[in-house]
């Protein structure tokens, strides 16, 4: 935690500090909606995933999904979070014209799952703690669609009713970074568990951002009391769909309210929308408290109440989590915490990994993964699914290299062939485009003594850097680079060094 690196903005008369917490909204996994029978099948047509129960006709009530309460559960467990055994749904009332029922069916007073915490990696090094103040679960409401015609809104109820679950955490996020990196570690949690598909795009992941700025050590004063009047008012960003745009909302708004606060103005607790094309925050209404909502028990609807029984055997029956495979691809394949980290953070990644580690080198598969095909699939804002090397070609590349077919640098000539071409077998390329390497030490010495001859001051170079007691003189990699040339990279690099070696009596 010693090298954590907070946001810190130096202002005018101030440096201040940035404190955050977010709001998590993950679309539970589930072929019906929370109350209702409905389809939750994303791309339909409007208001065609729609029942009775969902425009809150007359004399409809509502049914709990008992699928949706175990997905909570198991959500809840993989957070290390409490599950309470109690818990019950609350009316959260406000008139809004995608909300057919004048309420919203939530969770406030008693939720499904407690306090927890998770572990996040940051990508400059160090691993943070963020603490989960409560999950709980609430329907959605459904879309207000204002581009249609200038003159009305639309509405489709398709995503009303559809099971959410709010995951708060504590304000234990001190920078835009550390955000970005929290909500892709709980979407690796959700996705490992199935609880959520993660997909931000179609809204089944989104967040609610809150951002506060304080002079600097009053978090520290925060932490030490749990007095909340050390921090700043915090603004509320609302429905933030990715990772990009949490970090660069969080950004502006911090500098916003720093800007606000130092030209004589208070910063107003309120709601925010953030545009993704200017790049900006802009007020949406001032933030309600909970007396404002009204809150009270559904009376349609009877506390939830659950055994331990219940969910110990849904403990016993979890997946494997980030962190745990994390843990095993360290001390099974013998990776660094950092490469088995970057592996592990996502199921499909994972399970690249390992079809392409499967007996074979574990260190060299993840080096290929993570730095040829990931970093050729970042540059193009690639997905994993669109990569046009699979884990059989990826696998069949390294077999090559272990084997001594061809060098490592023979090899990245080969992968691109591989994503040029369609399905390609890296074994038949190299017999192709005759780029096996050259091992007969015969043809490497003679490539050798050529470059000897031609070179005599190199030569003593080396030579009067072995005597001063140099065991790998720094002119011996010039004359290994050359051979390499020589060959058009296809000669053997532990032969031609041992041949140099030999050939130049060190």
């Amino acid at each position: 935690m010693s090298d954590r690196k907070p946001l810190i903005i130096s202002g005018v008369t101030d440096d201040w500090e940035v404190v955050m917490g977010l709001e998590v909204h993950a679309q539970i996994t589930s072929n019906s909606k929370l109350f209702s029978g409905s389809s939750t099948h994303f791309g339909a047509d409007p208001n065609s995933n729609v029942s009775l129960v969902d425009t809150a006709l007359p004399g409809m009530l509502p049914v709990i999904n008992e699928h949706c309460v175990e997905q909570a559960v198991r959500t809840g467990l993989g957070l290390n979070a409490k599950i309470n055994l109690f818990s019950r749904f609350d009316r959260k009332n406000y008139f809004y014209p995608d909300l057919p029922q004048g309420y919203q069916i939530s969770q406030f007073q008693y939720p499904i799952v407690g306090e927890g915490e998770i572990e996040v990696e940051l990508e400059d090094g160090p691993t943070i703690t963020v603490g989960i103040e409560r999950l709980h679960m609430e329907q959605d409401a459904g879309k207000s669609i204002h581009d249609l015609d200038p003159n009305a809104t639309y509405v489709d109820l398709n995503r009303s009713g559809v099971a959410l679950m709010e995951i708060v955490s504590k304000p234990d996020i001190r920078s835009p970074k550390e955000a970005s990196a929290y909500v892709k570690k709980l979407r690796s949690i959700v996705v490992a568990l199935g609880t959520c598909n993660g997909v931000m795009a179609e809204g089944n992941l989104r967040a609610d951002v809150n951002v506060s700025v304080c002079k600097v050590g009053g978090y520290d004063k925060f932490r030490e009391t749990g007095d909340f009047s050390h921090l700043g008012t915090r603004c509320e960003i609302k429905n933030v769909n990715s990772f990009r745009f949490i970090e660069q909302a969080a950004e502006f708004e911090a500098r916003r309210q720093v800007n606000l606060i130092e030209d004589g103005g208070v910063v107003d607790q309120e709601t925010r929308l953030f545009d993704a094309e200017t790049g900006v925050t802009r007020s949406m209404r001032s933030k309600e408290d909970a007396h404002d909502y009204r809150y009270f028990p559904d009376p349609d609807l009877l506390p939830l109440k659950l055994t331990q029984e219940y969910v110990d055997n849904i403990k016993a029956n979890l997946p494997e989590l980030p962190d745990q495979k994390k843990e095993r691809f360290v001390s099974e394949y013998g990776l660094k915490a950092y490469d088995a980290g970057v592996l592990a953070a996502e199921a499909d990644k994972a399970a690249f990994f390992e079809e392409v580690a499967k007996g074979r080198d574990a260190k060299m598969a993840a080096n290929w993964v993570t730095q040829e095909l990931f970093g050729y699939l970042n540059k193009f804002d690639l997905e994993l699914a669109d990569s046009p090397v699979s884990s059989k070609q990826l696998g069949g590349l390294i077999d090559l290299i272990a084997n001594k077919t061809i060098s490592g640098k023979i090899a990245k000539d080969v992968f691109q062939k591989l994503i040029e071409e369609d399905d390609a077998d890296p074994a038949v390329i190299v017999e192709r485009d005759g780029l096996k390497q050259v091992t007969d030490t015969g043809a490497i010495e003679k490539v050798v003594d050529e470059i000897m001859a031609a070179n005599p001051d190199q030569v003593e170079q080396v030579k009067a850097q072995f005597a001063e007691g140099h065991k790998k003189p720094k002119a011996l990699g010039w004359f290994v680079g050359q051979a390499m040339k020589a060959s058009g990279g296809k000669a053997n690099p532990q032969a031609v060094n041992e041949i140099l070696k030999q050939k130049l009596g060190i």
